[in-house]
């Protein structure tokens, strides 16, 4: 949020804050001449809970909405009740460069508008062999260092989590020049070490072991050559613990889309991938949405929330009834629920905590 929007200020000739501004949990940046706010998707559903009409606001713009969160999926629907009930001179927009925009456009009943941009040519390397056995974070170093001796420019290497990242890093360091400096970057770092790792390089050549966080919101100048493991960690329901839990899958043809596209932004590139041309065609087109494979109780206690059930509201994709049955159960069990499926005053309470419903239950009680 922080990062696109002062990409959006500095295009402006502005510090953010002026014209384009943010607001997330915890921290914001605006002003009395602000026209642009960069929000997360929780704020947007907080602004939704308390003023649905969304007063001084002309335009919701949800960008990179191929991603499918659930609070994405659920802000667009409300957006849609509020513009049909409320706002019908609301402006909304689902964005993205990889999404498959049929269905969503269908479910806002929108017109499908494409920009082509400018693309710079991406040059694609793949594996002569699978990977086999070979440890992960080896093979992403090796494939690093010659994707250093054989292009040019900063490396942009792709790892599903932080612990591969310091793995790799490890590795890494013994080999590099003295010139080509190091980064990680992952969500949950400092901010002050997230700016470190966007920014351009001073001298010599820099190299960012990332998460999928820098697969679509962050330009990093520089960058000629992508890195990408393949690999990807998402949320996914746990029935046995009643709670999300993170996996490591392959990723789909649209995000390593995404990812070699970084290497393109201001001048040719090279896309060096940790699998065969024959894997390539094996992978997805699209990752899953979260609401057809995420825990579905906090979903489900937005929606008694906001009064509405999810059959009223128009979705891209359905939730599975169900499993947001399973999920109205676990928060009558919470006491989040009436018997008849109404928020209670302690549903509003568990709601208005930025946590799952059954840790939020734990805290009030």
């Amino acid at each position: 949020t922080r990062a696109a929007a002062d990409r959006m200020a500095a295009t402006l000739g502005e510090e953010t804050g002026q014209t384009v501004g943010y607001r997330m949990r915890g921290a914001s940046r605006t002003g009395d001449g602000t026209r642009i706010e960069v929000i997360t998707e929780g704020i947007l559903t907080r602004m939704l809970q308390d003023d649905p009409d969304l007063p001084g606001i002309g335009a919701v713009i949800f960008d990179e909405f191929h991603e499918r969160s659930l609070n994405a999926d659920l802000g667009l629907a409300r957006c849609l009740e509020v513009a049909g009930a409320l706002r019908d001179d609301l402006i909304i927009v689902a964005m993205s460069a990889t999404l498959d925009a049929a269905p969503v456009a269908t479910s806002m009943q929108a017109q499908i508008l494409t920009s082509q941009g400018r693309a710079l040519d991406v040059r694609e390397h793949f594996l002569p062999r699978p990977r086999g056995k070979a440890r992960l974070e080896q093979a992403v170093s090796d494939l690093t260092l010659e994707a250093l001796s054989k292009s040019e420019g900063s490396a942009l290497v792709f790892l599903p989590g932080e612990g591969e990242i310091r793995r790799t890093e490890a590795l890494l360091r013994q080999y590099l020049p003295s010139d080509t400096s190091l980064h990680p970057l992952f969500g949950a770092m400092d901010f002050k070490a997230q700016r470190a790792a966007i920014r351009p390089a001073e001298h010599g050549r820099m190299v960012v072991l990332a998460t999928a966080v820098a697969e679509t919101s962050l330009t990093i100048e520089g960058i000629r050559i992508v890195v990408d493991s393949g690999l990807s960690r998402r949320a996914e329901f746990d029935p046995s613990s009643g709670l999300s839990r993170l996996i490591t899958s392959r990723v789909s043809r649209a995000e390593a889309t995404q990812r070699a596209g970084r290497a393109g932004r201001v001048t040719e590139g090279d896309c060096y991938r940790l699998w065969t041309r024959g894997e390539d065609g094996a992978l997805p087109a699209q990752p899953p949405a979260e609401i057809e494979v995420g825990d579905l109780t906090g979903f489900a206690l937005e929606l008694a929330v906001w009064g509405s059930a999810a059959e009223d509201l128009t979705f891209a994709t359905q939730p599975h009834e169900g499993r947001l049955a399973e999920a109205r159960r676990v928060l009558r069990m919470l006491e989040a629920l009436d018997e008849n499926g109404r928020i209670t005053p302690h549903g509003r309470r568990l709601a208005s905590l930025p946590l799952h419903p059954r840790l939020a239950h734990m805290v009030e009680e």
